[in-house]
């Protein structure tokens, strides 16, 4: 149970970094030290697309965590670890989707 509560609380973060998003005035970056995000066409709008993205994947996230119920010894833990592995590589290919889309 104290698994599944620290699982939630890690979920917990990308949800609150896509309401920062949502309400910043200048364009998120995503990806520590790199500038990806000079030179966005629609701010605003880009800021709420990544809020939208890390709104959906803390969401499927906390989801994912639900087998950590079920206790130590079940098997689908497996889906937990495996889910959220597939979860981070569509999350960095719709980034750069979202990224590009909003390039000058």
């Amino acid at each position: 149970m104290i698994i599944f509560f620290i699982w939630v609380l890690v979920g917990l973060v990308p949800i609150a970094l896509g309401i920062h998003a949502w309400g910043s005035g200048k364009a998120i970056n995503f990806w520590a030290n790199i500038k990806t995000t000079e030179g966005m066409s629609d701010v605003q709008s880009y800021n709420q697309a990544v809020a939208k993205l890390l709104w959906t994947f803390g969401i499927i996230f906390i989801l994912l965590g639900l087998p950590l119920l079920l206790g130590h010894n079940s098997s689908l833990i497996m889906f937990s670890v495996l889910g959220t592995v597939f979860e981070c590589i569509i999350l960095m290919v719709m980034l750069i989707k979202i990224e590009n889309k909003y390039k000058k």
